[in-house]
């Protein structure tokens, strides 16, 4: 698999950047189209998988926690008042809902994931890269790509939607609590608007596009980190561009995704 190089050095001219450009979105195509020629190819290091989807995703779960809950607090908050100026004060639980369960819940989840996940994968492959270990291991007769991309890209794939659903409940529950700060509520009427609020196609689109945010955060901290050059200081290079790349693409996707998700589900918007 040969990957196209890039130009580094203190300063870069326009020729230097836009190669640099084009050089990413030419080694991050061949990357994947290697990716699926790989995934579907025995073996498949099952175990391999289930360790990388608890050092990836389980881990994630305190970072992920505090983030659903100040998300659906702070919604909650900043929308009671203006929904109460319009007298619309009793669909504030299937607003905040809605809005959780679309968008807010999936992609602020794939962003944090992305800076948690993407750039430490990006630094541990970008660490053997350098010390030479994927080398060793080729030599040994081991896959490293098999054994080292494809099973922690199916790990991320598979655990960020887990994480997702975790964000949307604890997200819903931080909005109840916001909302009874300031005004009685039972929590089963609550609930009640939410699940009146929510329909099939609120539900599915957002949590199955996750699916393709976690992929773009497996690759992306993958090819960067597996093709790191420069020492230690392409070890940290690795990092950072690998969650600025994961973070744009998944915006970028995002806007995708939602556009497809109104074309197949009209009512939606």
């Amino acid at each position: 698999m040969k990957l196209p190089k890039h130009r580094y050095g203190r300063k870069l001219n326009f020729f230097d950047k836009v190669y640099n450009f084009f050089a990413t979105i030419t080694g991050l195509t061949v990357f994947n189209l290697e990716f699926f020629k790989q995934a579907f190819l025995p073996p498949y290091e099952i175990p391999e998988i289930k360790k990388h989807m608890d050092e990836l995703g389980v881990k994630t779960f305190g970072i992920v926690s505090v983030t659903g809950f100040i998300i659906g607090l702070v919604l909650a908050m900043q929308s009671q008042p203006v929904m109460a100026r319009f007298g619309a004060s009793d669909f504030l639980p299937g607003m905040v809902a809605l809005s959780v369960v679309r968008e807010l819940g999936p992609v602020i989840t794939a962003l944090i994931f992305a800076g948690r996940v993407s750039s430490g994968i990006g630094a541990e492959l970008g660490s053997m890269r350098v010390t030479e270990q994927i080398d060793a291991m080729e030599v040994t007769g081991v896959n490293p790509f098999k054994y080292l991309v494809v099973t922690r890209v199916v790990a991320t794939t598979m655990i960020l939607p887990v994480l997702t659903v975790y964000v949307i409940v604890i997200a819903i529950f931080g909005g109840y609590l916001a909302i009874l700060i300031t005004e009685s509520i039972n929590f089963r009427y609550y609930i009640d608007s939410v699940i009146r609020s929510i329909e099939f196609g609120d539900f599915i689109p957002g949590v199955a596009k996750t699916f393709v945010f976690g992929y773009i955060v497996g690759i992306v901290g993958a090819y960067k980190g597996y093709t790191t050059e420069g020492g230690t200081e392409g070890v940290g290079r690795a990092s950072t561009t690998a969650v600025v790349l994961a973070s744009l693409l998944i915006l970028i996707f995002d806007m995708i995704l939602v556009k497809i998700t109104l074309w197949l589900w009209p009512t939606l918007g």
